[in-house]
């Protein structure tokens, strides 16, 4: 091994990383911080966006920050912005000594670093937390882009030695490109439940629902909008909240404004503490994944964060989630449709005025903490890796056989 004869170095190459704040940086800054608890470890990743939070680097890992292009809404995404991190990625890559690397998505930046892998004769461990192809493909992308990507991403998988997956639905994809399934170690996708945690200060000003999060093709959810204009004058106090960002957003805001004016608030991307009292205040969490886009085996993570606070869930999208929803009875699972949403919707106001969204938070909260905690997934994340260098595994691995009541978590790129 290089960089010490005890030691392993861990190389981690990745676009997003804390303070960004997104599920990917959430499962990456897990991941680093498992990681130095046995290994060294450098990050290279990108300078933040500038609304990201101001925290401190997690004790024992390297972070080396590169400029790179984002666009208005302050995300790399976009080949241009992808080539923009992943050309000055590679230069410094080969520059570096290493015992294994891992990469994130895109497969742009996982094929720069499987070939310096290859190269300098390291294994190479590959996250996938989704099938990046199938997101493409689900946001309406020419066929050919569609093709390149999906050509790039099996090179990827297929030169990984390890490829952590979040999910049986992700095996399925990853099996239909081609990829050895003894090679994958299911690791889960988890929710920080220090942070989102029934004990977190509730936003104490009325009753609202949330919507936190990307804001894509992949969720449409303008049908949170349609639903809440047709039980809004019924409810001349309640307000909709919309946080985070996404290629919708100003969408949303138009529709809100012809729909219901100024019963629609947009906070922009904030903290996850600021995340967590919007949860645990709201009337119930909204998530959405739009039916027909390829993309119905995700899990959306805000699900699960808003079951951390206790808060219950409206999920308006296709069954595989909503099985998740339902049969742990974290709240509503119900179609991408704005009646359906409507009547959720007045459920839950309901369940509210008569105590039973607080007699069931803490149960709500403990299947939470049970299940997606985000450090038990860091750890057997680095498991994996640490694999590669010879190290013993120390964390317990998800059964591949679990009913729908444990699955693993994700989120669509965004």
């Amino acid at each position: 091994m290089s960089g010490s004869s005890t030691v392993p170095v861990v190389l981690l190459a990745t676009r997003t990383y804390p303070p960004e704040v997104n599920a990917a940086a959430f499962r990456l800054g897990a991941l680093a911080r498992a990681l130095a608890r046995r290994a060294g470890v450098t990050v290279i990743t990108s300078t933040p966006a500038a609304h990201a939070p101001t925290i401190r680097d997690a004790a024992g890992v390297k972070v080396k920050r590169l400029p790179a292009l984002r666009d208005r809404g302050g995300n790399i995404r976009g080949y241009v912005q992808y080539m923009s991190f992943d050309v000055p990625l590679l230069l410094r890559l080969i520059a570096r000594r290493f015992s294994v690397a891992v990469a994130e998505a895109p497969p742009t930046t996982g094929a720069v670093t499987a070939v310096v892998a290859a190269l300098r004769r390291r294994p190479f461990a590959y996250y996938a937390a989704d099938v990046w192809s199938d997101g493409v493909a689900a946001v309406g992308a020419p066929r050919l882009v569609v093709g390149l990507m999906r050509s790039m991403e099996r090179f990827v998988l297929r030169r990984a030695a390890c490829v952590l997956s979040v999910s049986d639905g992700v095996n399925e994809r990853l099996a239909a490109l081609g990829v050895d399934l003894a090679h994958v170690t299911v690791v889960g996708h988890g929710v920080d439940t220090t942070v989102f945690t029934p004990l977190a200060p509730a936003s104490g000003d009325g009753a609202y629902f949330v919507y936190t999060g990307t804001m894509s093709e992949v969720h449409r959810p303008q049908v949170l909008v349609e639903a809440f204009a047709s039980i809004a004058p019924q409810h001349p106090d309640l307000t909709l909240r919309f946080y985070g960002q996404g290629v919708y957003e100003q969408e949303l805001r138009d529709l809100s404004e012809h729909l219901v004016p100024g019963r629609v608030e947009f906070g922009g991307v904030i903290a996850p503490e600021l995340a967590a009292r919007q949860l645990r205040g709201a009337v119930a969490a909204l998530v959405t994944l739009a039916p027909g886009t390829g993309y119905e085996f995700a899990h959306p993570t805000k699900a699960y964060a808003a079951a951390a606070c206790g808060t219950p869930v409206l999920y308006a999208g296709p069954d595989e989630f909503g099985a998740i929803v339902r049969e742990n009875d974290l709240g509503l699972a119900v179609s991408h449709d704005p009646s359906a949403v409507a009547d959720a919707m007045e459920r839950l106001l309901k369940d509210r005025e008569l105590g039973a969204t607080e007699r069931e938070r803490p149960r709500r909260a403990q299947w939470a903490a049970d299940n997606v905690s985000l450090e038990a997934v860091g750890a057997r994340a680095a498991d994996a890796v640490l694999a590669l260098a010879g190290l013993p595994r120390t964390a317990g691995r998800i059964e591949q056989d679990q009913g729908p009541s444990v699955r693993p978590v994700q989120e669509p790129p965004s």
